[in-house]
């Protein structure tokens, strides 16, 4: 599925091509993999209408790949490749695990062909081989909304006990909350979602409240984390925390539409008493590796829908129009 040009995606414009490209030939130190399956982000949205920095045009989308060495290493062993797909190696960030704050980072299926596609290549250091107990269609939605999530939950600092609020309930904040439920037993864990459909799984999923985005949740959040596009979400989330806690906003970007909600920031009500606002850049390849193993070991699994390569620009409509349960992945034959 190959994207030409940018532009917005809507019932009359399907802008990936299901089309014939030759092969990728793995370079020195890079791997082919056979792709069995692709998980469908949000980002891939925001690259096709033009809201991140540009993708390199043409490009095969894609960041969540699951598949199968086929040349370059151990032929067959199975291996998944997230949004990193190569970084310089040697700058600070690069020596101290940080290599997704890295200049030279290069992120798969927008500066370097991804994997809505039979086949594609990438450096070995940046394949992480997946654990038996995870499927193919299970692992792929982990690769990307659950390590960059996974990540975030960390990023909170949060203590065991401690209240945390999650705003949005799409693909990743729907895998932190079964991993805060995991690593946090004793915490409540309270849903801000427009959506009914999302506040209804997140309930599904022993979330212990939820609510819309600017209800008054009924207790405060010592954190918080935004995975939504918009600037609302952010300043309730703020408006809720508890003195001292920490929002962490899990999100490429913020929409334009409402970026005047940001002037309307209250010193004394969204940032006094020593709140914190961090946000989250990409994931390192430990966090990849980590939240697999966790993952597995703990039976944290995605809610998924799948879809057959040549609708990926389906899945990426329903995406936009928010019909959305869990994650989204496309299999490949």
């Amino acid at each position: 599925m190959l994207l030409r040009e940018l532009g917005a995606i809507h019932e009359g414009r399907a802008p990936l091509e299901y089309t014939e490209i030759p092969d990728p030939v793995p370079a020195r130190k890079e791997v082919l993999i056979r792709v069995t399956a692709c998980g469908v982000c949000h980002t891939e949205l925001d690259e096709i209408e033009g809201r991140t920095p540009p993708p390199r045009l043409p490009v095969v989308p894609g960041h969540q790949v699951v598949g199968t060495i086929a040349a370059g290493g151990k032929i067959g062993q199975r291996v998944g490749v997230a949004w990193i797909h190569s970084a310089c190696g040697h700058c600070t960030y690069c020596k101290s695990g940080k290599e997704n704050l890295c200049n030279e980072f290069v992120a798969t299926g927008r500066d370097a062909n991804g994997g809505y596609a039979a086949y594609m290549t990438v450096g070995a250091r940046f394949v992480h081989p997946l654990p038996e107990a995870l499927s193919d269609a299970e692992a792929a939605p982990l690769l990307c909304a659950g390590a960059v999530g996974f990540r975030a939950l960390r990023l909170t600092n949060l203590r065991d006990g401690a209240t945390l609020g999650l705003f949005g309930f799409g693909a990743s904040n729907h895998l932190v909350l079964k991993t805060a439920r995991h690593k946090y037993p004793h915490s409540n864990i309270l849903v801000f979602s427009r959506n009914p459909q999302e506040r209804a799984l997140a309930l599904e999923l022993g979330a212990a409240w939820a609510g819309a985005t600017e209800d008054m949740p009924p207790e405060p959040l010592e954190a918080a984390i935004d995975a939504t596009p918009a600037w609302l979400p952010m300043m309730h989330a703020l408006k809720h925390l508890a003195p001292g806690g920490r929002l962490v906003i899990n999100a490429i970007r913020k929409e334009e539409g409402d970026k005047g909600e940001l002037l309307k920031l209250d010193f004394v009500s969204h940032l006094w008493l020593e709140k914190e606002i961090k946000s989250v850049a990409n994931v390192a390849r430990h966090d990849v590796r980590e939240f697999l193993a966790l993952a597995a070991e703990a039976g944290i699994r995605p809610e998924y829908q799948e879809y057959e390569l040549r609708d990926a620009n389906r899945a990426l409509l329903e995406l936009k129009q928010g019909r959305i349960r869990g994650a989204k992945v496309l299999r490949l034959p």
